[in-house]
């Protein structure tokens, strides 16, 4: 469908116009498109008019494919007649849905006033589109305040986000914070107890101040030195160390000498030492339970500074090594004064005619196991000769005192002739009065040089063992007493044995024989296997060095905690 149009004037393009624009809305082109096909054209016939000249407006319409919406094309171009001099066509398009009405009766008013009245009508679209564009407006300033007011939300929202993740941040970090403080006190712990445990675990001076280096170095110190006052009326001598070394020593008090403050725990800042300047020092003093000096601590830094965590710790554990140091130092005072009183009330051998003698004491080497342990050998007024070998429980000063008693008042018994077992009898009696919470093992026995006879007693004692001529071993294991002291009453047996030239009795305390991964029995088996090992004719010309041989192998494998006590009596021929 087409319509055309012939626009020289004024009135020509106001009809036109009106024209077009009531076709378009009689195909149905909604309202927005028709105003702006209005407003386009109306620009475009100014312009022809401008120019002047006779112009052709066409409008035509055409359907869509399959049936559906068209299109309005309206085309303007200089009439064929007109003498127009710019041939170009302009075209413009709208969308129409009916544009088989465009064929319909389309009347514009020829008069004037009907044609502003038509103009006028015109104006309707572009009034109903600003009404929608004012629609629009409205609708453009909610959904503006509504973005704005989402974007402030957003924004609040991702800065609590951020805050969230800071505080997260922050918590994780203290959370780390603590945890790596829990696992280095922990280890601080952990470390102070081992380290106690090892210095604690020996009583051996040397031992400790060996050990004290090689727990700090270099776990927690670049370097250890330990300093030892040797003590005159309980001050320490003049010594070639530092200064806060001796400060330390002098008031007790840790201190920290270096180009820089410590700002340590409990301990005393002061200048850098002249004998080491470019070196921290930490200085604390190893003090008794008394809190008397023994000594400082000196210990240099692995880096520039201390840890004050540990500082703290190795204060302490400079105040537990002093705590060792002390108990070492009395453990061997003591241990020095019952091994000299032990000695002292050891007895010389006799000498007896028809029967050698040889006896050896050995202090234990580890702990204060010493001073329970004791032998003896003296003649009775019938020429008799009775040899003791006994154990008091147990063990250091108290255990030496008592075994001095029981000495004592077993040759004050012996004076009267009794025999072995009423000795033991006499002495079980003794301990029982004098000391009911202490006992003591013991084996009497007592040669008879002119008829040969062997008689014996033990009260709870290992079993003599006695080689005879042939190098037969046998042990006498004859029913024994009880243990001296023990609450009960007893009378304690003698035993006999008829004994031949050359025989060899060996008597001894459980520290020759007993180990504790065994027991005692194969240690006496061993001790008859070495004696039986012997020549007649070594026991005879050299008892003293029999005894010597007989202890080395036995004591090969013992770690020599308890005293050992050994006695040979070798029947000459």
């Amino acid at each position: 469908m087409t319509r055309a149009w012939r626009i020289a004037t004024v009135t020509d393009a106001a009809r036109a116009r009106i024209a077009v624009a009531r076709l378009a809305a009689a195909c149905g082109v909604p309202t927005v498109e028709r105003t702006r096909l209005a407003v386009s054209l109306s620009g475009q016939l100014r312009q022809c008019l401008t120019k002047g000249g006779t112009w052709l407006l066409t409008l035509e319409g055409t359907r869509g494919a399959d049936g559906g919406p068209g299109e309005l094309h309206v085309v303007v171009v200089p009439a064929p007649d007109g003498a127009a001099g710019d041939r170009t066509p302009w075209t413009a398009g709208v969308p129409c849905p009916e544009p088989g009405r465009l064929s319909g009766p389309c009347t514009v008013p020829e008069d004037a006033a009907a044609l502003s009245e038509g103009l006028l009508g015109a104006d309707e679209d572009t009034s109903v589109v600003l009404e929608e564009l004012t629609e629009q407006e409205g609708l453009v300033a909610f959904h503006r305040e509504e973005l704005h007011q989402t974007n402030q939300g957003v924004l609040a929202l991702h800065a609590e986000l951020d805050a969230a993740g800071r505080a997260q941040r922050e918590a994780f970090a203290a959370e780390r914070r603590a945890r790596t403080e829990a696992e280095n006190a922990r280890r601080r712990l952990t470390f102070l107890a081992d380290a106690s445990a090892v210095l604690t675990a020996s009583l051996n001076h040397d031992e400790i101040l060996r050990r004290l280096p090689e727990l700090l170095v270099p776990r927690y110190a670049d370097g250890v030195d330990v300093w030892l006052f040797d003590q005159e009326d309980g001050r320490p001598l003049p010594a070639d160390h530092p200064g806060a070394a001796v400060q330390a020593a002098r008031t007790g008090r840790p201190q920290y000498a270096a180009d820089h403050p410590g700002n340590l725990p409990g301990v005393e800042d002061r200048p850098p030492s002249a004998l080491a300047p470019h070196r921290p020092l930490l200085c604390v003093p190893l003090l008794t339970p008394r809190r008397a000096p023994l000594g400082v601590l000196i210990l240099s830094p692995q880096g520039e500074r201390w840890d004050p965590d540990d500082a703290v710790m190795l204060i302490e554990l400079a105040r537990r090594a002093g705590i060792a140091l002390d108990n070492a130092r009395r453990f061997e005072h003591n241990r020095d004064i019952a091994e000299t009183l032990q000695r002292a009330l050891l007895t010389e051998l006799p000498s007896a005619p028809g029967v050698g003698l040889a006896a050896r004491y050995l202090p234990a080497t580890h702990g204060l196991n010493i001073g329970g342990d004791w032998y003896d050998a003296f003649r009775q007024r019938d020429g008799s000769l009775v040899t003791v070998i006994g154990d008091v429980t147990g063990h250091g000063l108290h255990a030496a005192v008592m075994m001095s008693q029981l000495r004592t008042a077993l040759r004050a018994y012996a004076v009267d002739g009794d025999s072995p077992g009423q000795l033991l009898t006499r002495l079980h009696g003794y301990l029982r009065h004098l000391q009911p919470d202490l006992f003591a093992t013991a084996v009497i026995a007592r040669f008879h040089p002119e008829d040969r006879t062997l008689t014996w007693a033990a009260a709870g004692h290992p079993p003599p063992v006695l080689r005879l001529p042939d190098g037969e071993v046998r042990t006498l294991d004859a029913k024994p007493g009880a243990m001296l002291g023990i609450p009960l009453s007893q009378d304690i047996p003698d035993h006999t044995e008829r004994l031949a030239p050359g025989s060899t009795l060996a008597l001894y305390t459980d520290g020759l024989v007993e180990r504790r991964s065994q027991g005692i029995d194969p240690g006496i088996e061993r001790l008859g296997s070495v004696l039986a090992s012997f020549d007649r004719a070594e026991l005879d010309s050299d008892l003293e060095d029999a005894a010597d041989r007989l202890l080395r192998p036995l004591l090969s494998d013992s770690e020599r905690d308890d005293d050992v006590c050994l006695l040979l009596c070798h029947l000459r021929g």
